[in-house]
This record gives structure tokens, C-alpha cells and sequence, in this order.
């Protein structure tokens, strides 16, 4: 048979089935992006990767093998497991029904090929090599940076020196991510990325990166921190350039830091590339700010993993509840019932304004207003759920005065600060 060029298309698969078959760390790369184009993803594994778990709300999970009624009405499938006789049974059944097959062990038994693709505002770049992924991925990155930067570059000027950077990836939207970061993820020979990381730049990885897996699903499997240190470590000795892709900034509450150490004591080099925290980024895309002339002249950033009263906590929750300025919590969709009931036994009325901003910067954005006297009722009632920024202070009032009452008091300190 004649082994023609390719027809280049462009899949338009909202609101359309795609099923993903395998829950590897291909799948998890995959996955993202079909989601980010709309797509009703049904993905079929006995087992998947903590962060494939993570998507459990965005996806139809189903945890057990393959059967050929999976592709039932499916208008794309994407044969992703590590055995080749299972992908080609995937592959069979999608033939059978006129169904675009993808697979990942053997693309000359493919039906369809996925190109090294990324994104730059509205355009997205999809390089085909006839099956020379690496060079597709070259040529794919060349343009991705000349459109980042605004001038031609090549793969060869990104430094690739052995070693660990520290690459924070903002709140979540790739678009938000540093250029310094998107860098760093070109000339990675390992991604160690969590669950909060931009997922849809993974996809973006050279097909010869590894990609580890650390997420820490909210009271789910979770990678324990002496472990990601060992991991960082061990790639780094061996003459690899690792990067440590996270959500955020790598040093509020990212643990970052004890990264840092763990390579300075093994005399691993270690480099930092900040990245922007939710903590601030979230409330300013939701036209929500931490600050305001005349109402607030301080905010306070809060991890609220451990609720008041825990013997661990650090936090001094009489002090924050005599605090004027805003209080962002990080962390504290489950111990929020508790904390907001602190502040308001320590001073703050129960009227104050809350603003919960669910996913942010993310196409699944939402946000809920309540006070702290009903913060408790509200989360259940409109299902709140992580990862979610919790806002606390008249500065929510600001953001959205129809929905609160101007506040009873008297000259609120208004001012020339700012």
C-alpha cells in the first residue's frame, strides 16, 4: 500500500465523544486538550494516574478494561494503554464503525495522527513530521517562541543544563504562565508537575520528555514531599535537566523552599523562575482586588489546611480577626466553617463579605458571594469545591455593591495611600 502524506484538519469536537482508552501518563496528556476543545471525554482504564483521577468531575471515568461498545457514537478515539494488542483491539473496533483512531504504541496503524500542537492567544500551531515527532516538536516550539517573543529563535539557545529549576505556573490558565516558564518547559528532559499546574501545556512536552506524576489530590492519593525531593534529586545526578512544574508560586504554601534545600544539600544545582500566585492572580481576573483606596490598606494570605484550634496551626486567628485589611485564604474549602466562625468570635461582623472564586482563570470559573455568617450554608448550597480562593474583607463589597449594603460605620479611613 501506498504510504501517502497526511490531510491536515482541524477537529471541531465540542459537545462531541471522544474516548481516550489507557489512563497513563499519554492519556494524561491528551486529555487536557480535548477537554480544553470542548469534547465529552470518556475515559476507559482499570487504573489512571492521580491527576487523570483529579478530572473525575470534567470526564465520564470508567475503571475497567476496554469493549468494543465504548465507541459507540464517538467521533474520535485515542488508543493510549501500554499494550499493543489491547490498542489494536481499540483500534479494530473504531475501524469497524468509520471512527479516526489514534494510537500511541504504532502510528502506521493509526488512522489518524496527533500533531505536536501549542497555543498563542487565538492561534494554535499543529506541526505534522510524518511521523518524526521530535521534529515536529522542534519546529512546533520554533514558532510558538518566535510568536512568544516576537522574533525567530531555535531550540538550540534554550539552556538545557543539568540540574532542577523550580517553575511556577501561575493560577492555572497557560496563557498566564511566564515566558521564562514556557522555556524552562521547552528544554526539560523531566516534568515533575502537580495537579494544579497548567495541565494543557503538558501536552505541549517533547514526545522524549518524561513526565512524573506528584499530585496531591484533595483527602486522595498523594505523593509525599520526601518523595518528590528524592525524585528531583535522583533525575538531576543524572545529568538530566529536571523541572518542578507547579500551580501558583512555588514558595506560597508550594513548598518550594524545601525543594531548594533538598538540592542544596545534595549539591544538586538549583534554579527559581516565580510564576504568579492564585493568591492575588485569582481575585484580579474575578475584578476582585485585595486592595482598595479608602477600605482596605493590607491584606493577609492564609493556608487553611488546618482549621483554628489544631495543634499544628501557625496562624493567630484572634489576630487576623482584629486585622481591617483582607484576608485570602488558600487551601480552606473544608476548614472555611471553622475559620470564618473564629473571625467572627474574634471581632469581624458576621456581615463582612465573602467572595469564593471556584477554579479560577479556568473555562469552569465561578464565584460565589456570602458573608461569614453564611459562608457555611452557602459552600453546600452551591457545591463548592478546590481549588478555590476564598476572599474575606469590604473589598468583595467594592467588587459588587449590588449585592451588599453599604456598610454602617463611619469615615472608613479614607486616605491618599495608594
Amino acid at each position: 500500500m501506498t504510504d501517502f502524506s497526511p490531510y491536515p484538519s482541524g477537529l471541531r469536537l465540542a459537545d462531541r465523544k471522544v474516548v481516550v482508552v489507557g489512563g497513563g501518563h499519554v492519556a494524561q496528556r491528551r486529555v487536557p486538550s480535548l477537554l480544553a476543545a470542548g469534547a465529552r471525554v470518556t475515559v476507559v482504564s482499570p487504573q489512571v494516574t492521580p491527576a487523570i483521577e483529579g478530572m473525575a468531575a470534567e470526564i465520564h471515568l470508567e475503571l475497567r478494561r476496554f469493549r468494543p461498545e465504548d465507541l459507540d457514537d464517538a467521533w474520535y478515539v485515542v488508543a493510549a494503554t501500554n499494550d499493543p494488542h489491547a490498542n489494536e483491539q481499540v483500534s479494530a473496533a473504531a475501524e469497524e464503525r468509520r471512527i479516526f483512531c489514534v494510537r500511541s504504541d504504532d502510528a502506521s496503524a493509526a488512522t489518524a495522527w496527533t500533531p505536536a500542537t501549542g497555543r498563542h492567544g487565538t492561534v494554535t500551531v499543529a506541526v505534522l513530521g510524518n511521523r518524526e515527532p521530535h521534529q515536529s516538536a522542534a519546529l512546533r516550539d520554533d514558532i510558538l517562541n518566535a510568536l512568544r517573543d516576537g522574533h525567530l529563535t531555535t531550540t538550540g539557545a534554550l539552556d538545557r543544563t543539568p540540574g532542577v529549576v523550580l517553575v511556577g505556573g501561575g493560577p492555572g490558565d497557560p496563557e498566564l504562565v511566564t515566558v521564562a516558564a514556557r522555556h524552562a518547559l521547552a528544554s526539560a528532559d523531566v516534568v515533575v508537575a502537580d495537579r494544579l499546574a497548567p495541565r494543557a501545556l503538558l501536552d505541549e512536552l517533547g514526545p522524549g520528555v518524561e513526565l512524573v506524576d506528584v499530585a496531591k489530590l484533595p483527602r486522595g492519593r498523594s505523593a509525599r514531599q520526601e518523595q518528590i525531593n528524592e525524585l528531583l534529586v535522583d533525575r538531576a545526578r543524572q545529568g538530566k535537566r529536571v523541572v518542578r512544574f507547579k500551580g501558583g508560586d512555588s514558595f506560597v504554601f508550594g513548598r518550594g523552599f524545601e525543594e531548594v534545600l533538598a538540592c542544596r544539600e545534595a549539591g544538586v544545582p538549583v534554579t527559581v523562575i516565580p510564576g504568579l500566585s492564585s493568591s492575588v492572580t485569582v481575585p484580579g481576573a474575578s475584578q476582585i482586588p485585595v486592595t482598595h483606596r479608602g477600605v482596605a490598606h493590607e491584606f493577609t494570605v492564609i493556608s487553611g489546611h488546618l482549621p483554628p484550634g489544631h495543634p499544628q496551626s501557625l496562624v493567630e486567628w484572634p489576630a487576623v480577626a482584629g486585622l481591617r485589611g483582607t484576608v485570602v485564604l488558600l487551601m480552606a474549602v473544608e476548614n472555611a466553617p471553622a475559620i470564618a466562625e473564629a473571625l467572627v468570635a474574634g471581632g469581624r461582623p458576621a456581615g463582612t463579605p465573602v467572595a469564593v472564586v471556584m477554579e479560577g482563570t479556568m473555562p469552569g470559573e465561578r464565584t460565589v458571594l456570602s458573608t461569614l455568617g453564611e459562608l457555611a450554608a452557602d459552600l453546600v448550597a452551591h457545591d463548592v469545591r478546590p481549588p478555590a480562593i476564598i476572599v474575606v474583607g469590604d473589598v468583595v463589597r467594592v467588587a459588587h455593591p449590588d449585592r451588599y449594603a453599604a456598610p454602617d460605620r463611619a469615615a472608613a479611613g479614607e486616605g491618599t495611600a495608594e
